[in-house]
């Protein structure tokens, strides 16, 4: 089984100023940890990254820079999005101490701890992605808390849950590219029954995405579900074509 260590990675979207990426890679490294990724940083590498690394000079080097989310969190099998503002359709919600035991505990899982913008946060696009809403108890008055304060404090509970670990059995959930592939599947279908009109779709591809989430379907189980909508397109197209049989019959 993989340490928590290493299968922990951190991910910013978007960074606006490169020292922050630096103190970042020095919070990461003072608790352990090393996997930074950066989606589409403003300005990286950058000296000032460099300077305020203070010595994590390694976990900059090591970085992985990506164009999307999706593509830093590819082979996650759990994703926790952290922001400190309430949505419209509220998501699973944990603490950093929660989030940071129910990482330790998920046996060789990978995991992503994803953070948005310095003054914008997650969107509600990227926190669908995502499997928990993880929010910071600050001062409500102000719970603006620096990016590098943030992975501070879920890297420090991470080190904590590390050393009490309790390995739960049976298989991990789908990874999240699995996950994607699938709600998009859902939706192509939903479309073709006429159950969800494109122009005006609302919030049930969300409540949906939401309870599916939730039930954490391993790869097997997505792969049944894919297997539905194929059939049920089988169907549509047999349908389709035998309409079409039918109407040529009718002109001759």
């Amino acid at each position: 089984m993989s340490s928590l260590f290493e299968r922990i990675r951190i991910v910013l979207i978007a960074t606006s100023h490169p020292g922050n990426i630096g103190a970042v890679a020095r919070a990461m490294k003072t608790m352990g940890f090393k996997h930074l990724v950066l989606v589409e940083p403003k300005h990286y590498p950058h000296a000032d990254a460099t300077a305020r690394a203070s010595g994590a000079d390694d976990v900059l080097a090591n970085a992985t820079v990506c164009s999307s989310l999706e593509q830093a969190i590819t082979g996650c099998h759990y994703v926790f999005g952290l922001s400190a503002r309430q949505r419209t359709i509220p998501w699973p919600q944990m603490s950093p101490r929660e989030c940071a035991q129910y990482s330790a505990d998920q046996g060789d899982a990978e995991i992503a701890l994803v953070f948005g913008r310095e003054h914008s946060g997650l969107t509600n696009e990227e926190l669908e992605i995502c499997h928990y809403h993880v929010s910071i108890d600050a001062n409500p008055d102000y719970p603006s808390l620096n990016l590098a304060a943030a992975v501070q404090i879920m890297c420090y509970e991470s080190r904590l849950a590390a050393s009490t670990v309790s390995v739960k059995g049976g298989a991990l959930p789908a990874p999240v590219e699995d996950l994607e592939r699938f709600f998009e599947h859902l939706e192509r279908v939903m479309i073709e029954v006429e159950f969800l009109n494109p122009q005006q779709p609302g919030h049930i591809l969300r409540r949906l995405r939401r309870l599916f989430v939730k039930a954490q379907p391993d790869k097997q189980d997505v792969n049944i579900l894919r297997g539905v909508l194929s059939a049920v397109q089988r169907v549509l197209k047999g349908q389709s074509v035998a309409d079409k049989e039918n109407v040529s019959k009718n002109n001759t």
